[in-house]
C-alpha cells in the first residue's frame, strides 16, 4: 500500500526568513513533499521583530503546523531549530530534524566562542526591548564562512533585524526566570539533530547535547560549518535527511 509523504515545514533562523531554504526545498519537493517555508513573526519585509518572544515565534509555527492535513516533519535551522524543539510540544508532528540548532535551556556551550556570543550583545544597551540589526563581519565570518564572497553578498543582502528579546531568550537562557527556551523529549518522535563540524556558532559537542535532551541522535559533517542548509554541501545533508526520513517514516506506516 503507497501513503502518501507528510508536508514538510521549514523553520529560518536568527535575522533570516523562509528564503535560507531556496536550495534545501526543491531537494524535499523532488522526493515528493510539499514544502512550507514561512516567515517568522517580523520577518517580512515591513514588519518589526522587537518585543517578538521565542514563545511568540513557536506559537507561530505550532499555526502553520496544525494547518497541515497531517502531521508534518518539522525541520530547524539555528535559532529556528530551537523554535522546532519548542514547537515539538505544541504541535503534532511526524518527525523532527535540527540543522545546527540552538541549544534549549540547560544545555551549556561547548566553547568559548558560544560564551562571548551570550554576553557580546550587553554593549547594547537593553537589547532585550530592541530589534538588533544583523552584523555583517559577524554574519561573514561564523555563519557564512564556506560561501564564496558573492553568494555571502548576496545572502546578507537578505538578512533582517531579529527581536533583542528572542536572542536574550537563546543565548542568556540562564537569566530568564520563565524558562522560555524549556524543552523535553517527545515520546515516540524520532527526531535527528545534524552539526558542521567547523561549526564555532553551534559546535557539534553542543549539538550532541540537544539531540540527547530530545530523544534523538546527532550526525556531522566534519568539513561544513554553520550554513549548512546553503553552504558547499548542502546537497548532502538534504539527502542524509531524505534518507533517515524515509526510514522512521516506512517504520510508522
Amino acid at each position: 500500500m503507497s501513503h502518501a509523504k507528510p508536508p514538510i515545514v521549514m523553520v529560518h533562523g536568527a535575522f533570516c526568513g523562509g528564503w535560507i531554504w531556496d536550495d534545501f526545498r526543491g531537494a524535499f519537493e523532488a522526493a515528493g513533499h510539499t514544502v512550507l517555508t514561512p516567515d517568522l513573526p517580523g520577518h517580512t519585509a515591513g514588519t518589526d521583530p522587537a518585543g517578538k518572544s521565542m514563545s511568540d515565534y513557536a506559537d507561530h509555527i505550532a499555526a502553520v503546523c496544525a494547518s497541515c492535513e497531517t502531521p508534518p516533519v518539522l525541520i530547524g535551522h539555528s535559532m529556528g531549530g530551537l523554535v522546532a524543539q519548542l514547537v515539538a510540544a505544541k504541535a503534532r508532528l511526524s518527525a523532527l530534524v535540527l540543522l545546527a540548532p540552538s541549544a534549549p535551556w540547560g544545555v551549556y556551550g561547548s566553547t568559548m566562542e558560544e560564551g562571548a556570543s551570550a554576553v557580546s550583545l550587553y554593549a547594547l544597551g537593553p537589547f532585550w526591548l530592541q530589534a538588533i540589526a544583523p552584523d555583517k563581519t559577524l554574519a561573514h565570518s561564523y555563519s557564512l564562512d564556506r560561501m564564496d564572497k558573492p553568494a555571502r553578498d548576496a545572502a546578507f543582502a537578505r538578512m533582517v533585524p531579529e527581536s533583542g528579546r528572542a536572542l536574550w531568550e537563546t543565548l542568556n537562557w540562564w537569566l530568564d526566570p520563565f524558562m522560555t527556551t524549556q524543552v523535553s523529549a517527545k515520546p515516540g518522535l524520532p527526531v535527528l539533530a545534524m552539526a558542521g563540524g567547523k561549526d564555532v556558532i553551534h559546535p557539534a559537542v553542543t549539538v550532541r547535547q540537544t539531540a540527547q535532551r530530545m530523544g534523538g541522535e546527532a550526525v556531522v559533517f566534519e568539513d561544513m560549518s554553520h550554513w549548512l542548509p546553503g553552504e558547499p554541501g548542502w546537497e548532502a545533508v538534504a539527502a542524509r535527511c531524505l534518507n533517515w526520513l524515509d526510514g522512521k517514516l516506512a517504520r510508522a506506516a
